[in-house]
This record gives C-alpha cells, structure tokens and sequence, in this order.
C-alpha cells in the first residue's frame, strides 16, 4: 500500500513536470551546436583560456614550416614593417602615443591578429588610421597617402563621404540659429517624423542617440506590452554592445532571459510556437551573410574555415515563416536594421526581403553623417506607460535625442534619398556587385591564389581556400597596396554605392597585387597534413599548455633544430 501511495503522488507530479521538460529538450535541440551557440557555455570556456605566445623563431613556423619558409617570411614582414614607415611616419607616432591614452585604440591594436602572434607583429603594422581628408572613394591619412576606402565607416558611408559632408553642411546651416538646445524641438522633425513613418511603415517614432540605444528601447517596450520576459536572438548576431542583448564572451553579467537560437532552423521555429515567455525576436538582416557565425573578424582567424554564402532566396523564406509564427504567437518582431537601413534597398531590408516588422531600428547612415539612433514601432507598442495604471511606466529618455543638429543632417538625408539621383542607384545593385564580386573572383582563380570572396551586395567578406595560420596576414598586404580597412581587416568590407566600373576595377588590381605578395612570402605554405582539423589542433595544445604548464614538452612541437621530423609527423597523421 505504501508503494502503491508512493506512485499515485509520483505519477501526477511526473505529467506536470514533462511538457517544462520537453520545451527545455526543444530548447536544447535549438541551439546552434557551435560554442556561440551556447552563450554561457562560451563565457566559461573564455575565462579558462591563457594568454601565451609565440617567441620570435616560433612566431614564423607556428604551423610546422621548414626553415627556407620561415626565412622568406621574415623578410616580406620586414619589407612591410619598412613600408609603413617610410610612408607613414607621422601616423605611426601619433597611433603609439594614442595607444598610451585611449583604451579603444590599444584594443583594437591587439586584437588585429590572433592573440598568440600580436606581440610579435611589428607595431607599425598594428596601428590604425588617423585621416584628415576624402574624396570620392578614397580617404586620405596625415602623411598624404591616399587608400580606397574597404571600411565604410563601420556602415555609415553608403552614398559616398562627399554625400554626408553634403548633408552635415547644409543640415547644420538649416539650424544653425538655434544651438545645442536640447528638450524642445525644432520643426524640421515634423518632416522627418512623416518620412520615417513612410519609410518604415510604421506608426510611431522615437529618436535616441545610437543603434545601441534604439535596441534597448525596442527590447524594453516589447517586455513591457507583452508582459513576457524572454527575447530572442539568432547566433552570431550582432545588436550592439549592450549586454542585454549580448549574453556570451565580452559580457560580464550573468544574462538569463535572452535564448540565443539557431538560425535557419526548423526546430528554432518550434520553439517559438511552444514557448510563453517570448516577447520579442531581434533579427540583424546582415546575418544572411554569414548564418550561425559571428561578425568575421581577422582576430580570431585561426584557420582557414571562415564561410559565408548569402542566399537572398532562402534567407526571405526564412524570415517570412519568422514572421507568421510571431504574428500566431503574439511575439514581436523587431528588425535590426542599424547596419543594413537604406543600403540594401530604399526601405532597407524590409522592402529587400518582402517583410513587415512590429519595430525597425535604424542609426549609421539615417544621421546623414551625425551619430543618431531611431526607433519606429506600431503604436500600441510605442506606448510608455498605462492608461489604468499610471505607476506602471516604461521609462526612456536621452538627453541628447533629438539634437537639433542631428535633425538638420537626418533631414537633408531624408530629401536626398528621395532624390531620383539616389532612386537610380538602387536599381539592379544586386546583379552590379555580383558581377563585381564575380569578376574578382574570377581574376584570383586564373591567377591561382587561394582566396575568394562573397558579398551581400556592397558587404565583402574574405574566404580562405588553403589550411594555414597565417591568413590574418594578408590584411597588412591589403593595406600596403594602398586599401583601407577597418580594424576587422579581411573579415569584412564594406563599399558605398558610389564605387564606379573604374574605381572597383582598381580596387581588384590591388587586391590580386596583395595577394600574389602573401603568396610570394610563403605564408600560404602548405602541405598534405596541415588541415583546418590539424591547425585547430595545434591551438588548442598552445592553450592547454599556458592553462596547465606541466603539460607544456608534451604538447609542445620540438624545437627548430627538430622541425623536420616534426613536418614528417604531421604530413602522415595530421
């Protein structure tokens, strides 16, 4: 009878618990396999890892090259550390002395390049821009040396620089006699309010002064009318630096209400039907780029397994089916459309991919060259506080929203995109940078370099095709041939819509020029056993040794005088 009572209280109990069990197995089956696909698995793992480094003979043999190898690398990396500062010797001053003063600066000068290999990286090549002129395409720095600009101001510059010096000028001179008055308005945000309205197909607007901001404004007010607690974003996606939205490395708080789920996945999208604490799903347009993979970057390059394949196709029909669960479902939909807005097309990626979202987000380009961030929302939505509750606010404000001299630029943005000028340009860009992209493609292959590269219209990414170590090099090729990059290097570039022909075409010359330079130095050396496989292998043996010292001559490869033998052992097993 014991026994007996014992099952009748187990039993109920057991069915309560299984449907929390099986949206948890959902849940678990819906998350990318990859370790970003784990936010706070990859938080763990992050704090685990020790610094180390390779000393000045290993840092030209970490992937187990013969010593006539490692001489012609040493030499073409002394020829560009000469380079740079024969050319650029008033730039290399000023970036050392702003490394000792401004955090940015020393942290994007380290992490350029894999962390094992940047003290050994000349500091000259390291260093970043200081610019004080453009002009069309091309920018220049303060030693007078002109590069085509492959940054695109982090997404600002889609028209071309001469178009937003255009509009801060006569932004500016549309409201010069007001100031920095900050709290009323002036009038000139009537007219942007309508465009923005149209432009969004949406009913309400608020203004804030970068993407970051207009993000945590869209997550908040979704939390607050759903009444839900969870928002979702899609792995490797990228929403800003706040961590609300940022649950994995680079984050220090403990992030419990964000689900990070596969993209292009089916069972992400029984999640999302079975699920009751989703108030909104965050979807950054660019991912169709690179689904499941993080915003490429040549720092954490460490083999040659970077993908990227945009399928305009397959990425609409994705978020179409996106869009009817949230609609069933009560969730809202927010797109992400900091980086993409106005590039893609004239209405951004709402009008590229056929969707309608319940917010937008803008900021980069929408400031007509002035820092800015927008938010457009259905009106129920926008709402920040209760009608029968009047305690029960959703607080937001920003002392500098709406600027009056941000105002001004945004609304020369705003006439000029309307502008037939700027309507042409959007015509058949898809079918203009894929032929462009083809075209480079097909000048590397016949040339028999083992790089290529893909493109989300005027987004490039590069893709390496040989194992090796090395290929977070080429970005200082790149740059010695006269290409600004960002400090990302070949991990993205980003062009404005006013490249012509004859601009693109030089930009291919010198990028095969590059390339045939890092092939000519023998950082693409290869041989049968240095697989993407073997390379990872060799990292990890690197980190395991600076995490537990004692196992450092077991997993260490023997010294130079060794290398040979050593070559042999990788070449039969890898």
């Amino acid at each position: 009878m014991v026994v007996f009572s014992s099952c009748m209280v187990t039993l109920p109990a057991a069915i309560a618990v299984a449907p929390r069990l099986y949206r948890r197995l959902l849940l678990s089956r819906a998350k990318h396999r990859s370790l970003r696909g784990h936010a706070k698995w990859a938080r763990r793992v992050a704090r685990l890892i020790k610094f180390f480094e390779y000393d000045e003979d290993s840092f030209f043999v970490s992937d187990a090259a013969p010593e006539a190898v490692a001489r012609l690398r040493r030499a073409g990396l002394e020829r560009l550390r000469r380079q740079v500062r024969q050319s650029s010797p008033t730039t290399v001053r000023m970036n050392e002395a702003l490394q000792e003063d401004i955090s940015d600066v020393r942290f994007t000068a380290a992490y350029r390049v894999p962390f094992p290999y940047r003290n050994q990286v000349p500091r000259e090549l390291r260093c970043g821009s200081i610019v004080d002129q453009t002009r069309g395409v091309q920018i220049r720095d303060i030693d007078g040396n002109w590069r085509y600009d492959l940054s695109g101001s982090y997404g600002v510059n889609v028209f071309g620089y001469d178009f937003y010096k255009d509009c801060i000028a006569k932004g500016s001179a549309k409201v010069e006699r007001l100031g920095p008055v900050l709290g009323p308005y002036h009038p000139l945000i009537r007219q942007n309010v309508e465009r923005l309205k149209a432009l969004s197909g949406l009913d309400e607007v608020s203004f804030h002064m970068s993407g970051t901001e207009a993000v945590m404004q869209a997550v908040r007010l979704a939390r607050y009318h759903t009444r839900r607690t969870h928002l979702v974003r899609f792995c490797g996606a990228y929403h800003g630096w706040w961590d609300g939205v940022q649950p994995g490395v680079g984050n220090g708080r403990k992030i419990d209400d964000v689900y990070t789920l596969a993209d292009l996945s089916d069972r992400s999208l029984r999640v999302l039907e079975r699920r009751d604490d989703i108030a909104c799903i965050l979807i950054n347009p660019l991912q169709a780029l690179h689904p499941n993979a993080e915003s490429p970057g040549d720092g954490t390059l460490i083999a040659s397994d970077r993908t990227a394949c945009f399928d305009r196709a397959r990425y609409t029909e994705w978020l179409t089916r996106i869009r009817d669960v949230c609609r069933r479902r009560k969730i809202v939909l927010i797109f992400d459309e900091v980086f993409t807005g106005f590039r893609l097309a004239y209405r951004g990626a709402q009008e590229y991919f056929g969707v309608q979202a319940d917010m937008v987000t803008y900021g980069k380009t929408l400031g007509g060259g002035l820092p800015v961030g927008v938010l457009c929302g259905r009106r129920e939505l926008m709402k920040r506080y209760r009608d029968d509750a009047p305690a029960d606010i959703s607080f937001a404000r920003g002392t500098f929203n709406s600027h009056p001299y941000v105002l001004g630029a945004m609304h020369e943005f705003l006439e000029r995109l309307q502008s037939p000028e700027i309507q042409r340009r959007y015509d058949g860009l898809d079918a203009l940078w894929n032929a462009r992209v083809a075209a480079l493609n097909r000048r590397l292959e016949d040339s028999e370099l083992p790089v290529r590269v893909a493109n989300m219209q005027t987004v490039l990414t590069v893709l390496y095709e040989t194992p090796s170590r090395y290929n977070w090099m080429f970005q200082f090729y790149l740059r010695a041939e006269g290409l600004e990059l960002g400090w990302t290097g070949s991990g993205r570039f980003i062009m404005s819509l006013d490249y012509s022909d004859d601009d693109f075409r030089e930009v291919v010359e010198r990028f095969v020029r590059a390339a045939r330079r890092m092939k000519q130095d023998q950082w693409w050396w290869w041989s049968p056993g240095l697989t993407n496989q073997a390379i990872k292998g060799m990292m990890t043996r690197g980190m395991l040794g600076a995490r537990f010292p004692w196992l450092r001559k077991l997993l260490s490869p023997p010294a130079v005088a060794g290398r040979a033998r050593y070559v042999e052992e990788v070449e039969q097993h890898g």
